[in-house]
């Protein structure tokens, strides 16, 4: 038997809120885990929706960047001071990512080129394809839903 009166109504439970795939894919990117990748996809122009789709139907970085129109050019090594000077439409880099990993106490730098091409080394490659496929991991699991 319950206490309460006979003329009320039971509440109804509310309707669990939605998030958009975009809001999602957001958030998530916004994980400090994350912020090396985050930092690489700002400089690509794609919207939220292509990377989504390039990232749902890939496993590997190069081949997340060649479904977005990427083409990667993998070199020996990038010295990072010598790319700013070539920053703008004349020296043919958008944007210059570096990723100073303390673990190996080494600079990981990717140019993003306005030719429609990413260049970076292969150690790089090795550090966002992991990225990635974490980042994928928790895109789509939806059992793991906390901020």
């Amino acid at each position: 038997m319950t206490n309460q009166p006979a003329n009320t109504k039971p509440i109804p439970a509310s309707p669990p809120i939605t998030e958009s795939e975009a809001n999602r894919f957001d958030r998530i990117l916004s994980r400090p885990e994350f912020k090396p990748l985050k930092a690489v996809f700002v400089h690509l122009g794609a919207d939220n929706a292509g990377m989504i789709a390039a990232l749902i139907t890939t496993n590997a970085y190069q081949m997340f960047l060649g479904k977005l129109g990427f083409r990667v050019i993998v070199v020996n090594q990038i010295h990072e001071a010598d790319c700013y000077s070539r920053l703008g439409p004349a020296g043919g880099i958008r944007a210059v990512v570096p990723l100073h990993d303390t673990a190996t106490y080494s600079t990981l730098v990717t140019l993003v080129n306005y030719d429609s091409t990413i260049t970076t080394t292969a150690k790089s490659i090795d550090y966002y394809d992991e990225q990635l496929a974490d980042f994928k991991i928790q895109l789509m699991n939806r059992s793991g839903n906390a901020p």
